[in-house]
This record gives structure tokens, C-alpha cells and sequence, in this order.
């Protein structure tokens, strides 16, 4: 019996020995975790909301053959900018000259029966000078053949007019300054008057960019307007508007609002704004902007103003409601309900409520940490993700 209890004392001794190591390691404290933590970014900035819009020409005009006839000319280069008055097509020219021709030998022989008229009418208000000469009645008919020969000038004169703007139509000419599509017809065609679509051109410069704003804006940005951060479109006064194209970085193209729909749509719940933008031809190349593009537009909404941002990396979501990380001077985590505004160029948000400009804000390791942990703050300046990316 002692021998098998002192051989249980044997076995048992390691795994005692080894218990009272881990008990001694379980009453020393771990050190506390190190945390990245930040001050927010104080500076300048100026509320917005983006939108996607589509491009459009200002001036879009069908060019259609104003009199009947056939193709005959046609010098103008496909998919070419035109000028205003440069010649587009010429339909056969020849019927409509005789008609001119014909016109004018009318009015030739409308003029010589009016010279006639007069001299007839002169002569029998001479012959009536002498009593009984001549009729009261002779004397009105006279009078009236002159007026009637006058009548018939005025006619001919009408009518040469028209056949001389018939024989000015069969040059169909630009009505604007632009970009030209494709020949709808070709030589040889029969096209007719005010029907036949020859071609389309549209202006260049400057360019439309039509875009869709939701009630809920629409709102904000008449509040901004009653409050006096924004001026009205309606009263000569425009709103800055951005746009960028698709590969390009950020809005670089500015232009304005000219454009407020009168309506909202019931179905969409959203009203039409309507930008405008330059889109010059440059020196050694060709312009920027076409009807029908797609394009990213920044509605900027007020004047600048001071804010404090953080890095997106800092903020947490919980229930779709977002959060923050603070260590307070005890080195404790606290937990921060926030509102965020807009991302910024440089990828910096704003934070609109929760947030204090001394605060030291966890940007990194947020899975590490939770509230009312103490831990060991390892401050530096507030992360850029832009410049994080360009470093890489």
C-alpha cells in the first residue's frame, strides 16, 4: 500500500509542479495591446452630392430638303465639323431656274400691259377735258384697267420671289456651327420637300450635361437657397456644378447650372438640372465632349466650411448605424456614434456629428479592441489613403 501511494506521489509531481507555474503565469497581467490612434483632420470643405448625367448638344437640328428634286452634290466630308452657311447638299437646280426664267419673263409682260394701262388711262383723262368726248363709264374702265395691270406686277413680283427662294433651297445649306453626321442619302436620290432627312448636325461647343436630383436634395439645396448659402438659378444667378469623364480622376470640369425642370416626376421622385461646360477645340487635337456620354457630376451645396475628417479605415458599422474608437487620456477605449458626410478627393470622410478635434481616433486593428479596454496608443498623424496609394 505505501508502495503504490509513493509511486502515485512520483507521476503526480510533474503535473503539479507544472499547474502552479501556470497558476503564477494567470495572476501576472498581460501588457496592454497596442492601438494606432489619430487626431482628425482639421480643414476647409465644401458640402456636395454626386449624380451620374448624360451629355447633350445644345443645338441639334435635322437638315431636310426644302424643295423636290434630285441629288446632285453632296461636298461636305462625313462626321466633319461644318460651318454655319458651309454647303451640305445641292438638289438638280435646273427645273426650279426655268421656273425663275418663266417668272421673270411675267413679270417683263405684267409690266409692259401696266405701261400700256397707264398710257390708255392718261390719254381718256385727256380726251374727257373736252365735253361729250368721251363716257363716264369709258373713263372707270380706264381706271381700272391700270389698277389692274399694277395688280398683275404686284403678282408676277410675288411669284418671281418664290421661285427665286426655290432655286436658293436647292442649296441645302448648315443652319449652325458644328459636327455633321453620315449621308442619309447619296447622289442620284429623289428627295422631297420638308420630308426627305438628309442629315443631322450638332453644335460642339459648349455642351449640355442633364442629370437627375431626388426630392430629398432638392430640398436641401432650397433650404441652402432660403438660408442664403446658395443663389438661385431662376435669378441670373448660377450654381458651380463639377463633372468628370470616365477614366478621369476627381471633376475637373466645371461649368454651371443653367437648367431647373418646373416639375418633380411622381414616379422617380426626381427633377431635371441641366448643366452647361465649355468644350473647346485645342490648338493640336480635338474637343473632349460628345453628345451622349456618360459622365459623374458633383453638385457642390453651399459655401466652404470647417470640418474634421477621418480615414474610412476608423469607422466601424454596427446595425447599419456607424461607429468610432476613441482612447480618452486614461488610455480606456470609448465607443463614438457618428454621422459622416462626404468622401473627400484625397479619401478622407467627413464627420459631421460625434466627433471632437482633439480626439484620438483608432485607425487601425478595430478588431482588436473593444469598449472600456485599456490599451497602449501609438499616435501619428491621420492616414491618406490617396497618399497611401501613390506610395505604393
Amino acid at each position: 500500500m505505501f508502495t503504490r501511494t509513493l509511486l502515485a506521489m512520483v507521476w503526480l509531481a510533474p503535473l503539479l509542479a507544472a499547474g502552479c507555474r501556470h497558476s503564477a503565469l494567470d495572476q501576472g497581467e498581460a501588457p496592454p495591446p497596442v492601438v494606432t490612434v489619430s487626431q482628425p483632420v482639421k480643414r476647409d470643405v465644401t458640402d456636395y452630392i454626386d449624380y451620374t448625367g448624360r451629355t447633350d448638344s445644345v443645338n441639334t437640328v435635322d437638315v431636310r430638303a426644302r424643295v423636290t428634286g434630285y441629288l446632285v452634290k453632296m461636298p461636305f466630308k462625313e462626321g466633319s465639323e461644318v460651318k454655319k452657311n458651309d454647303l451640305l447638299f445641292e438638289v438638280d437646280p435646273r427645273p426650279y431656274k426655268a421656273q425663275l426664267d418663266q417668272a421673270e419673263g411675267q413679270l417683263e409682260l405684267a409690266k409692259a400691259r401696266l405701261k400700256l394701262a397707264k398710257a390708255d388711262n392718261a390719254r381718256a383723262k385727256v380726251i374727257a377735258q373736252t365735253p361729250g368726248a368721251i363716257s363716264k363709264q369709258d373713263l372707270d374702265k380706264y381706271e381700272a384697267a391700270e389698277e389692274e395691270a399694277m395688280a398683275e406686277v404686284a403678282a408676277a413680283t410675288a411669284n418671281l420671289e418664290t421661285y427665286k427662294l426655290n432655286l436658293d433651297f436647292c442649296e441645302v445649306i448648315s443652319p449652325i456651327d458644328g459636327l455633321v453626321s453620315r449621308y442619309f442619302f447619296t447622289l442620284g436620290n429623289l428627295v422631297n420637300q420638308d420630308q426627305t432627312l438628309l442629315t443631322t448636325v450638332v453644335s460642339l461647343d459648349p455642351m449640355y450635361a442633364y442629370f437627375d436630383v431626388d426630392e430629398r436634395t432638392l430640398l436641401r439645396v432650397r433650404n441652402a437657397i432660403n438660408a442664403g448659402k446658395l443663389k438661385p438659378v431662376r435669378d441670373t444667378e448660377e450654381i458651380a456644378v463639377l463633372m468628370g469623364l470616365q477614366g478621369e480622376e476627381g471633376y475637373p470640369h466645371q461649368g454651371v447650372v443653367n437648367f431647373v425642370n418646373n416639375k418633380v416626376d411622381p414616379f422617380t421622385g426626381t427633377i431635371t438640372l441641366r448643366g452647361v461646360f465649355a468644350n473647346p477645340k485645342p490648338e493640336t487635337g480635338v474637343r473632349l465632349l460628345s453628345a451622349g456620354l456618360f459622365v459623374r457630376i458633383r453638385l457642390p451645396l453651399g459655401e466652404p466650411h470647417p470640418a474634421l475628417l477621418v480615414t474610412d479605415r476608423a469607422i466601424g458599422t454596427d446595425q447599419g448605424l456607424k461607429f468610432i474608437y476613441v482612447v480618452d487620456a486614461d488610455n480606456t477605449v470609448q465607443y463614438r456614434r457618428v454621422t459622416l458626410g462626404a468622401l473627400q478627393d484625397d479619401g478622407l470622410r467627413v464627420v459631421t456629428e460625434g466627433l471632437k478635434s482633439d480626439d484620438w481616433v483608432v485607425v487601425a486593428g478595430l478588431q482588436q479592441v473593444r469598449p472600456k479596454m485599456v490599451v497602449s496608443p501609438e499616435r501619428v498623424e491621420m492616414p491618406v489613403p490617396v497618399a497611401e496609394a501613390d506610395q505604393k
